[in-house]
């Protein structure tokens, strides 16, 4: 489920209609008339209602006029074309539906091609997940995978394999990174095992200078892939 006009007309321009359109009259926009006709030339069902049921279906006390409920991807490692995009983002155990999203987010913002899942993770297609991603659940490709099948897929091509890691003393700017890359972030409380480490091309750490010992997943995520981005616009 996705809500909000903005979110919907990324989504429809990503080749991605709902099954289910809820709307408001209060929701009258040029945009949102193209939406529902796109919908239902495309099987969906666009149904009007009010506020009072938008706050039900969204259990949000201020929804969006506008809702839309998507068929689920499939998420399957052959959907992704690694020679697509020079930057994927790998997340193992996530368990923070925001993280998932933001983490999203972050990849479309760096240009990278998607995001792939290793392990058990939170579910991308929550509501938590969907809202923090701001849409970028349709412009990113999503792909899940037991750690052996990811790693199998992986070393049948070409690319990098970057591990963050708060044991590595190499400072994560100071490699140069090749490309295709692939950035690997663990899971929120324990990071990434030693097992999986050892397979990583590279192991990278974020200098902590104050008390803390480390960032958030996504907040590392993004310092990381914009440091590798900038590498390359170099």
């Amino acid at each position: 489920m996705a809500e909000g006009l903005r979110i919907l007309t990324e989504a429809r321009e990503a080749g991605f209609l709902p099954e289910l359109l809820f709307f408001s009259s209060a929701a009258a926009h040029p945009l949102l008339d193209t939406l529902i006709a796109e919908t239902e030339a495309g099987g969906g069902e666009a149904i009007e209602t009010n506020a009072d049921i938008l706050h039900k279906l969204s259990g949000k006390d201020n929804p969006q006029v506008v809702l839309g409920v998507y068929k689920a991807f499939e998420t399957g490692l052959e959907r992704i074309d690694r020679s697509g995009a020079d930057l994927w983002i790998v997340a193992q155990a996530l368990r923070d539906p925001g993280n998932l999203g933001t983490i999203l987010r972050t990849g479309d913002a760096v240009g990278a091609g998607g995001l792939i899942l290793v392990d058990e993770c939170v579910d991308p297609f929550s509501v938590e997940a969907v809202r923090a991603s701001m849409g970028a659940l349709f412009t990113q490709k999503i792909a899940a995978a037991d750690w052996n099948g990811f790693l199998s897929w992986l070393r049948s091509g070409a690319g990098e394999l970057i591990g963050t890691s708060l044991n590595e003393s190499e400072d994560y700017q100071k490699p140069r990174y090749g490309r295709p890359a692939f950035l690997l972030v663990g899971n929120e409380a324990q990071g990434l095992p030693p097992a999986y480490e050892a397979q990583c091309d590279r192991l990278v750490k974020i200098p902590m200078l104050g008390k803390a010992d480390s960032l958030n997943a996504a907040v590392a995520t993004a310092v990381v892939a914009y440091e590798i981005i900038n590498q390359w616009r170099g």
